[in-house]
C-alpha cells in the first residue's frame, strides 16, 4: 500500500507537468528594475565636480576637473557652466571656485552640526540629571528657545503663554534679560510689558528691574510658579561674546527643594563642556 506522498512502482498515472514561468516562456523579455534605483547621471556628475572644486581651495581649470572626475571635457564644460550660472561655482581667471550658493550650503551644514551638538548635550544632561533641560538665546530683540530635552516621565513646561511675550515671568526670560544692557532691556519691556501671569508673577516694572539688577552674573536665576502654577524653574546664564544665552531646568513645585542643587549640578556639567559648545551659542 502506498503511503501518502508516494506513488506505487507500477502506477500508470502521467507525471505532473511543471508550469512554465513567463520569464522562461519569453527568455528575451527584460526583467523590470525597481524605480527606486533610478539615478540621474548628470546630477551625479555635477556633484562630483562640486566635490572636486571643494577639494581645491585655490581653484582648478576645467581640464583639471574633467580629468580628476573622469569626464569628457565637453561634458565637464557644460556642467561647469550650469553650476556657475546657478551660483554654485564662480570662475576667476580661468579657474573654477566655490560660489555663494555652495558657501550658503556649507554654512547651513555647519549650523546644523552645531545644533546637533547642543541637542546631544541637552539629551545627555536630561538623562544624567533626570530633569527637562532647555536652551535659549536672546537675538534680534527676541527670546528664542532653541532646544528642549524632556521625557514622558519628566515633561517640559507647556508653553501656555507665549514665551517671547512673558520673559519677565519665567526663569529663561529673566536670565536672558539680566544679561542685556539697560537700553536693550528697556526696549524689550516696552514691547512686552510686565504683567501678571500667575498670582506669583512680579507685575510692577520697577520692582522687576530692581530684581534683575540684584542678580549675580554667574548665579542661577530661580523662578517659582511665576509662569506656570505647580512648576519651579532655574536658568543658568551663558554669555559668549555678545550673545546672551541660557540653559534651564524645571521641576514640579513639590520638588522645589531640589531645584538649586540640580541647577548647580547642571552648571558644573556646562562648565566642563563650555569650550566645546562656545561656537554653538551663536546659532
Amino acid at each position: 500500500m502506498a503511503t501518502v506522498g508516494t506513488a506505487s512502482a507500477d502506477s500508470t498515472a502521467p507525471p505532473a507537468q511543471r508550469r512554465t514561468s513567463p520569464a522562461e516562456a519569453h527568455p528575451r523579455l527584460p526583467t523590470a528594475q525597481p524605480t527606486s534605483t533610478t539615478l540621474i547621471g548628470s546630477v551625479q556628475r555635477a556633484m562630483r565636480l562640486l566635490e572636486a572644486v571643494a577639494g581645491r581651495p585655490y581653484g582648478a581649470t576645467a581640464k583639471q576637473l574633467a580629468r580628476e572626475v573622469g569626464l569628457a571635457l565637453p561634458t565637464a564644460y557644460h556642467l561647469l557652466r550650469t553650476l556657475t550660472h546657478e551660483g554654485y561655482l564662480r570662475r576667476e581667471k580661468g579657474l573654477f571656485l566655490l560660489g555663494e550658493a555652495a558657501e550658503r550650503l556649507s554654512a547651513c551644514a555647519a549650523q546644523q552640526k552645531r545644533r546637533s551638538m547642543v541637542d546631544d548635550a541637552l539629551a545627555q544632561w536630561r538623562d544624567s540629571i533626570g530633569v527637562p533641560v532647555y536652551y535659549a538665546v536672546y537675538r534680534e530683540g527676541e527670546i528664542d528657545v532653541l532646544g528642549v530635552a524632556d521625557t514622558p516621565g519628566n515633561p517640559a513646561v507647556e508653553e501656555w503663554a507665549d514665551f517671547r511675550e512673558t520673559g519677565h515671568a519665567h526663569a529663561i526670560g529673566q536670565c536672558l534679560l539680566s544679561q542685556l544692557d539697560d537700553e536693550a532691556r528697556r526696549d524689550h519691556l516696552d514691547r512686552y510689558p510686565v504683567r501678571a501671569i500667575t498670582p506669583y508673577t512680579v507685575h510692577d516694572e520697577r520692582v522687576f528691574l530692581r530684581r534683575l539688577e540684584r542678580l549675580q552674573r554667574t548665579d542661577p536665576v530661580i523662578e517659582r510658579q511665576e509662569y506656570a502654577l505647580g512648576t519651579v524653574c532655574a536658568a543658568i546664564p551663558l554669555t559668549v561674546g555678545s550673545t546672551a544665552a541660557t540653559m534651564a531646568i524645571s521641576l514640579p513645585s513639590c520638588e522645589a527643594d531640589r531645584l538649586l542643587p540640580v541647577a548647580r549640578r547642571l552648571q558644573e556639567e556646562i562648565g566642563r563642556m563650555l569650550g566645546t559648545l562656545a561656537l554653538s551659542i551663536s546659532i
